[in-house]
């Protein structure tokens, strides 16, 4: 799979410190709070195991599958796929994302989550992609800032492939499908 990669962006240890520093902030904010993570799958499954070892007060974890891209693009249809198996109402939920980019997923999700009373919503991202944002949506927590390209790795996924990278590189632009 190396060969199909242009650039590493985050080796393993960079990805380390990031969600350690990550881990540490959100353990701060969380103290004495009724913290529930909820991790949006497929692609913050890797990212959410390391986090968890890494925040120090009690926490439940839970997850949510959400369907809206094709291949390298968005349908712009977001469909729950799975959903919570717990009520949250009176948790601090801590949405935890691979990557925010168009933001209009994450806005779908935050809207339904809203609904169900949480005492509170905050979002953690490994990556944001602010230059493709479509929606008026932010996250608290942001492990590093990318630039517009495609990447793969540590979870991310293009056709299911290379979540197993255990680093974040650019795929190779023409492998991409437009």
């Amino acid at each position: 799979m190396m060969e199909d990669i242009e650039s590493v962006l985050f080796d393993e240890k960079e990805l380390a410190r990031i969600v350690s520093g990550l881990g540490e902030r959100i353990s701060r904010d969380y103290i004495g709070k009724n913290l529930l993570i909820v991790g949006i799958l497929k692609g913050s499954f890797m990212f959410i195991a390391d986090l968890m070892r890494e925040i120090t007060v009690p926490c439940c974890v839970d997850f949510m599958a959400i369907s809206s891209y094709n291949g390298s693009k968005t349908s712009g249809v977001v469909r729950i796929l799975m959903d919570l198996k717990k009520p949250i109402e009176g948790y601090d939920l801590l949405i935890v994302e691979d990557i925010l980019d168009s933001g209009m997923t994450l806005s779908y999700i935050l809207e339904n989550l809203k609904s169900r009373n949480p005492a509170s919503i905050k979002i953690c991202t490994l990556l944001d992609k602010p230059a493709r944002r479509l929606s008026q949506v932010y996250p608290d927590y942001t492990g590093a800032l990318v630039e517009d390209r495609f990447i793969v790795g540590y979870g991310l996924d293009y056709k299911e492939r290379y979540r197993n990278l255990p680093y974040i590189g650019v795929l190779k632009p023409e492998l991409i499908d437009e």
